[in-house]
């Protein structure tokens, strides 16, 4: 497939040497395109996930080194042993940095968006943050609204009018043109990191936030808001520096690591997400590996969670969900809710104008909590429903 020039198999001499992997090591289980193979390497109709790393950290020159992560990630996830139906997952190899960060770009987009249209799941090791933005230029390709939501302790708005960066990667999105992103959600931030005008820019878009301290509070109740997403970006620096010291931008607070794990088994387990990026981890800044071994772990996590899929995403028939409608007193309209028998997970159903109906279906049924219809019966409007409402006003 034409796509694949852009991408360089794996050396396998710079990962683990002459270390030997046993059976069901994932050294020894994935379909890897090597250096040796990739002129003859072909992509099967029933690969699932497809391992893409991306060797560029120019749009954070305050973590130059992160280009390095893919190789060293690399290291530590092939030791791992592999997980129940651990199959059909291959290795790509890397993505090099082109002549300028669009050149990069444009390779990721590219990449990812061939990648997705033969239903293959992305998983791409940065590099920066900023590689977020190629990825949502690969629905861009697909013409797909999509919703993305970042992990991280910022919200990287910055400055508009600047060249794009980790810092300000999301103003770009939010503004180019024609505009795909109907929701953008972030997990995990920290209020000292970001200003009140980026807080009042992001409620008057009706965009999602929460706080680390409501993350961390129970971690269940993040599943609803991975499950949301199309696409999701995962900075490093979200989880605190004794956690994953290997940042420019780890800090003191932050997930733990298991934590982390956790959300990233959540988004694998979404029937919606499409694809998945990692980033910011700088192994010339790591301790005995400790960063990247934790980044092989979570990716192991998101690959157990693809393949303990549910297949109930809601668009298919709602006959096969029980549905609960909860009258609301002094309301206009009641909650229609419905509950997975395969897998006990909620959603809620949001009316709309006829106008946005074609555009917007995909995120009527808004994936919730038990919590939520709690709120409901109480007579609450949970705060999923009413966010909802508002953009599709």
């Amino acid at each position: 497939m034409e796509f694949l020039d852009f991408v360089k198999g794996v050396d396998l001499s710079k990962i683990n040497g002459s270390y030997t992997y046993v059976a069901d090591q994932l050294g020894e289980s994935l379909r890897i395109r090597s250096s040796e193979n990739s002129d003859n390497f072909t992509i099967q109709k029933t690969d699932k996930i497809a391992l893409l790393g991306v060797m560029e950290d120019r749009g954070n020159k305050s973590n130059l080194g992160a280009s390095m992560s893919p190789n060293v990630f690399r290291s530590y996830l092939y030791k791992l042993y592999k997980g129940v139906g651990f199959e059909n997952i291959i290795d790509l190899g890397n993505i090099l940095p082109g002549n300028s960060l669009s050149d990069t770009y444009f390779a990721v987009a590219e990449t990812v968006s061939q990648l997705m249209k033969i239903g293959i799941i992305p998983v791409i090791i940065g590099g920066s943050k900023d590689l977020t933005y190629a990825n949502f230029l690969a629905y861009e390709k697909l013409e797909q609204t999509v919703n993305l939501t970042s992990i991280d302790s910022a919200f990287n708005i910055g400055d508009s009018t600047e060249p794009i960066s980790s810092k300000n990667y999301l103003s770009k999105l939010v503004l180019h043109q024609p505009n795909f992103l109907f929701n953008f959600s972030n997990v995990g931030y920290q209020s000292y990191f970001v200003t009140r005008n980026e807080v009042n820019l992001i409620d008057s878009l009706y965009f999602d936030t929460y706080r680390l301290g409501m993350v961390r509070a129970d971690i269940r109740e993040n599943e609803p808001i991975i499950r949301n997403a199309d696409f999701i970006s995962f900075d490093i620096s979200a989880i605190r520096q004794s956690e994953a010291p290997a940042c420019s931008g780890a800090t003191p607070n932050g997930m733990f690591g298991d934590e982390a794990c956790q959300l990233a088994r959540y988004a694998g387990m979404s029937d919606k997400l499409t694809s998945i990026g990692f980033y910011e981890v700088n192994p010339t800044l790591d301790f005995h590996g400790q960063t990247s071994h934790l980044l092989a772990q979570m990716v192991w996590y998101f690959m157990d969670g693809v393949f303990n899929r549910k297949q109930d995403f809601p668009a298919c028939n709602k006959t096969e969900y029980i549905k609960y409608t909860v009258a609301m007193e002094d309301q206009q309209t009641d909650i229609t809710f419905y509950k997975s028998e395969k897998s006990d997970r909620w959603f809620m159903d949001v009316p709309y104008p006829n106008a946005t109906k074609s555009k917007y279906e995909r995120h009527l049924l808004v994936p919730c909590s038990y919590l939520d219809y709690q709120t409901a019966c109480n007579n609450e409007i949970p705060d999923r429903w009413v966010q909802t409402f508002k953009k599709l006003r």
